[in-house]
């Protein structure tokens, strides 16, 4: 499966990967998309209380336990039934978990292109080509030191996993009074950069040739 490219060239993930995140996301499929949701905020809130190698130890032990007793039980039940059904994770083991050269190398690509277009973009607002959205960057800075201050990075990592499988459903449901409320905060915003422009000299945006 070959990626998709922008019009600029930029390299994009497969389009059946997006469709499954949003099935994900919207609850397509509520026991799969439970059982993604579970395990990651269980594994966050994991990480609150232990460290990472803690909860990885943990997690390799709670499987290994499964997998070993499954083994025996598996084992046994053959030898008193006298049964030759061989290794009960013959199936899994047989299968190819190996990443090929060509997946490697189509998302390398996409993770190369993503990391160029941040790059460039990084800087463009730091060596202010536009005032006007370096000093857009500069607030959403600012704000994050006040966000920063009072959540750590797991915290938000927590929220914005719920966040991630609750707001895509909320709006889905509600989609037509939030367009509405977006777009009279959008128009605000818009009016008050746009006096802010015309008051302040040099904020107007160098339109062109």
């Amino acid at each position: 499966m070959e990626t998709g490219k922008t019009e600029n060239g930029d390299t994009q993930p497969p389009p059946q990967w997006k469709d499954k995140v949003v099935e994900l996301l919207y609850w397509r499929d509520v026991k799969t998309s439970g059982v993604v949701f579970g395990a990651g905020l269980s594994l966050l809130l994991s990480l609150t209380l232990c460290s990472i190698v803690s909860v990885s130890s943990y997690i390799a032990l709670a499987l290994l336990s499964v997998t070993i007793c499954f083994r025996i039980y598996k084992g046994i039940l053959q030898a008193i039934q006298k049964s030759d059904e061989g290794h009960p994770f013959k199936l899994y083991l047989d299968q190819d978990v190996g990443l090929s050269e060509e997946t490697a190398h189509k998302y390398s690509d996409c993770a190369l292109a993503r990391f160029n277009t941040t790059v460039i973009e990084l800087r463009r607002l730091f060596l202010v080509e536009d005032l006007v959205d370096s000093l857009k960057f500069a607030v959403l800075m600012w704000i994050l030191t006040y966000v920063g201050a009072l959540f750590n990075g797991l915290t938000l990592l927590i929220l914005g996993l719920v966040g991630m499988f609750s707001f895509p459903i909320i709006y889905e449901k509600y989609k037509v009074q939030i367009d509405h409320y977006v777009g009279m905060a959008n128009k605000q915003v818009k009016d008050i950069i746009a006096t802010v422009q015309a008051k302040v000299p040099g904020l107007k945006r160098v339109k062109a040739d």
